[in-house]
């Protein structure tokens, strides 16, 4: 049986990805996940060491993945949405380094309620 996608487009869909990261453990972790993969990437880059983008989904998806399994508690968006998943990770991941997602979550639960 095939899930229905309710979302049409990103902005619409992001609202409910912050809501999936109520628990800031979890945030941290895509966080630290995100900039692993940053790292990797950068590094892969200037070390020419191809095989190092392998890694990249490891990091990544496997931080992420350990805070929906034990601390949130839900099923990652990934699974359903993956490439809103993904770009809202990175949006995420800005809106943590910049100091907004405290205001962007308030904002999205208002949203989605």
């Amino acid at each position: 049986m095939a899930i229905e996608k309710k979302y049409k487009s990103f902005w619409s869909f992001y609202p409910y990805y912050l809501t999936e990261h109520g628990d800031a453990k979890n945030r941290v972790l895509h966080f630290i996940g995100t900039l692993g993969l940053l790292f990797i990437l950068g590094a892969a880059i200037v070390l020419k060491k191809w095989w190092m983008l392998w890694l990249i989904p490891v990091c990544g998806y496997g931080f992420a993945w350990v805070g929906h399994y034990f601390i949130e508690k839900n099923r990652p968006a990934t699974f359903t949405y993956p490439l809103y998943s993904l770009a809202s990770d990175f949006v995420m991941f800005w809106h943590i380094l910049t100091g907004q997602i405290n205001k962007k979550l308030e904002e999205a639960k208002r949203t989605i309620n």
